[in-house]
């Protein structure tokens, strides 16, 4: 079974998208060369892992891949064109993969057809990619956490018939013969070889691409633990779009696995609360995360509820929309798993009064189930209050706003406690919006 993420989790933290903007996908996208990588990333990110030791070999992977500092040595071009040349095919046997090479000669020479040059082009291509490739491979150790991929690869290019055609490298142009020979060997007799060369090939692009991503923006690696330890624990984790980001920690447990949230509008809960989901969902994927440090136990998923759209259409409203979206959470928190969850501003489409019960109800209801961690965000700090007094395994937190004369200025950095803090008013005058419409 797989990590769970849903539609809404993946919106809210913005983790998927090739061309959305700052994307966590397209953080990392942007340091992979190949179609067929991103296509492998994408993979990755829409299957994180749900075991501890398979994440922590991937993260030791990338790790290794992040201190050799290799440079991927191959175009997209180049690649693109060695993919279409594989994927033509060729004859049956030798002598009809011959016929059809001479017979490509032959329209080539007479009408200037350009099937024969696509062919040539594609074997000189494919070529020089094996050369390439073994020279990569020659600098990677085979004791290493990539030695279960590197040595079946070299296993490939070991094969006498791929040795002497890279011999032939420097002895181009090849007789028809040949030409014919090794065409037939990789298109049709070692096809499959030639599919998992490709495969590996994809695969260093984006192990390359991850480690580069972590060394410049001075990521680290999460290590994992099984379940049953219920641990979740993360020095200055901040937002990995974000150059600069404040930084905050987190801690929870099973004995304290509620952290309530509190703080002023634009003091940066939301921003928080993403950088603590987007942290959790690639430290499940086995990715380097934006935190100095991080360990712990796997989960079954993660549900959040930031950014929760109306459905005119379905003739939802935005509180209606809330609430089926916290129903559709405590049905999965109901059912015994193991869940990271994110609630930000619960019920802020309705009135005061019922915000401030149905907020007080719900969170005291989530925080019997001690296997789920939970972020809960609020501007109904009253509700805070009471749940001091009754729960003993919630944490209270607050993102402070320091007011320079009638200016709110904020620090993102969390202390302990439950604020006070109330400038919605004061923001309001500042804008003089009372004065433009009094005039």
């Amino acid at each position: 079974m797989s990590f769970i993420a849903d539609k809404q989790t993946l919106e809210d933290l913005n983790l998927l998208g090739k061309y959305k903007p700052h994307s966590v996908y397209g953080l990392f996208n942007a340091k992979v060369h190949t179609t067929g990588g991103e296509r492998l990333l994408e993979e990755m990110f829409k299957q994180p892992l749900s075991d501890d030791e398979e994440i922590n070999r991937r993260s030791k992977t990338f790790q290794y891949f992040e201190h050799k500092e290799l440079t991927f040595p191959f175009v997209k071009d180049q690649l693109d064109l060695m993919e279409d040349y594989l994927a033509g095919g060729s004859g049956g046997n030798p002598l009809s993969a011959l016929s059809g090479v001479l017979h490509k000669k032959i329209w080539s020479d007479l009408f200037r057809d350009e099937a024969y040059g696509i062919l040539y082009a594609g074997l000189l291509m494919a070529t020089g990619v094996l050369i390439t490739l073994a020279d990569v491979l020659d600098k990677l150790d085979e004791e290493s956490p990539y030695s279960s991929q590197i040595l079946p690869l070299k296993v490939i290019l070991d094969d006498r018939r791929l040795v002497a055609l890279r011999a032939e490298r420097g002895g181009m142009p090849l007789p028809l013969r040949k030409i014919a020979g090794y065409d037939h060997l990789l298109r049709h007799v070692l096809r499959e070889e030639m599919e998992q060369i490709m495969r590996g090939i994809y695969q260093l692009d984006v192990h390359i691409a991850v480690g580069h991503v972590a060394r410049d923006r001075g990521f680290s690696y999460a290590w994992a633990l099984p379940a049953k330890i219920h641990t979740l624990s993360a020095v200055a984790v901040s937002h990995p779009g974000i150059y600069g980001a404040v930084e905050n920690p987190v801690s929870l447990t099973r004995n304290s696995n509620m952290l309530f949230l509190t703080g002023a509008n634009m003091a940066g809960k939301s921003t928080f609360m993403k950088s603590f989901g987007i942290a959790v969902y690639l430290a499940h994927m086995g990715f380097p995360v934006a935190a100095k440090e991080m360990v712990f136990s796997v989960r079954d998923g993660i549900y959040s509820s930031i950014n929760v759209p109306d459905n005119l259409s379905l003739g939802y409203s935005h509180f209606y929309a809330e609430v089926l979206r916290v129903k559709t959470v405590a049905q999965e928190v109901s059912k015994g798993k193991n869940l990271v969850v994110i609630f930000d501003e619960l019920f802020k489409g309705t009135n005061v009064k019922d915000a401030y019960d149905a907020t007080l109800a719900v969170t005291a209801a989530f925080a019997e189930y001690r296997n789920c961690f939970f972020i809960i965000s609020t501007h109904i700090v009253e509700v805070g209050e009471v749940l001091r007094r009754t729960n003993d395994n919630l944490q209270f937190a607050y993102l402070p706003t320091v007011m320079q004369g009638t200016i709110p200025r904020y620090t993102y950095k969390m202390e302990e406690g439950i604020t006070t803090d109330r400038h919605g008013m004061l923001i309001i005058e500042n804008e003089g919006i009372l004065e433009i419409i009094q005039s």
